[in-house]
């Protein structure tokens, strides 16, 4: 079963419903392995665990 997997900040429950569809279907019909056999991780930080530029994303406006 291949894994997609991937790392973000916090979202909706309904984002992340269309990341999984999107990225499954995306990798199905690139791979022309079935959809049913892939699994979506979605990793979430909080958006101080999370910087850029020296500046957690917490704190940039």
């Amino acid at each position: 079963m291949p894994v997609i997997s991937i790392e973000m900040g916090p979202t909706t429950p309904e984002k992340k419903q269309e990341l999984i569809q999107a990225l499954t279907t995306a990798a199905a019909k690139i791979t022309s392995i079935p959809e049913q056999s892939f699994i979506v991780l979605i990793k979430e930080y909080p958006l101080d665990a999370i910087g850029v530029g020296g500046q957690p994303l917490s704190q940039r406006n």
